[in-house]
């Protein structure tokens, strides 16, 4: 049983976390302050850890700065904060992960199985570097609760399979293998159709449409692919 360590001094966040990775059959230490959370890093066998950035004691940039010390485990971060400057803080003192309040609690738990299943990859195929991370497999990705694989083209939103077709599939995929990048209309249909893009071409504003649906991904309400309006597609960091 995997152990995961929850660290928020808003009680009802830290329950709600605790019930949802319990459910999925996780062991859960939970904590409403970041010294207390910190001894127990140092007495148990932690395999990741969910770490509020607001913390009554030692704040979670602090925390996640003493654990990286000696433990290589996944660290996510949470937050009420949106600054870049709050997130680059955290990555750059260790963090593998950040996620920002208000959040569904399926796309945490969908989190920490992805650096689960991330950490474990690098344990059990040596591909540590000398700062104990790696990066993705090639054939596979998740990014905020979607998991592909691109060997099986196999698909799947929050645990639920994505049925989607092998040009839905292409067009995903390379969106999110460019996340963070915004790609166009031309450039996606290029490279997924392999033919030359013509002006007035619909064919990828169709396709985004339907991959939309299957998400539940509202055209008004953009959570996850955004359009940017005269350029293209992007799927944000």
């Amino acid at each position: 049983m995997e152990r995961i360590l929850v660290v928020d001094d808003e009680r009802e966040v830290a329950d709600l976390l605790e019930l949802y990775l319990a459910n999925e059959g996780y062991r859960v230490f939970k904590f409403y302050g970041g010294k207390e959370a910190y001894e127990c890093v140092e007495r148990e066998q932690i395999d990741l850890a969910l770490l509020d950035v607001m913390l009554p004691d030692v704040d979670g940039f602090k925390i996640c700065q003493m654990i990286r010390k000696e433990h290589y485990f996944p660290i996510i971060m949470l937050t009420a904060r949106v600054e870049d400057v709050d997130k680059i803080n955290g990555l750059m003192l260790g963090a593998d992960d950040y996620i920002t309040k208000p959040f569904n609690p399926l796309e945490v738990v969908a989190r920490v199985k992805t650096q689960l299943r991330r950490y474990r990859s690098y344990n059990s195929k040596g591909m540590q570097g000398k700062d104990g991370l790696g990066s993705w497999p090639e054939e596979e990705l998740e990014i905020r609760g979607l998991w592909m694989n691109r060997r099986t083209h196999q698909s799947a939103l929050f645990g639920k399979e994505l049925e989607l077709t092998p040009r839905e599939f292409s067009i995903l995929w390379y969106l999110c293998s460019h996340q963070g990048q915004v790609v166009s209309s031309e450039e996606l249909f290029e490279a997924v159709w392999k033919e030359k893009y013509l002006d007035n071409n619909n064919t990828v504003m169709a396709h985004i449409g339907r991959i939309r649906e299957k998400m539940r991904d509202s055209y008004r309400n953009q959570k996850f692919i955004k359009t940017v309006w005269g350029v293209g597609y992007t799927i944000e960091r």
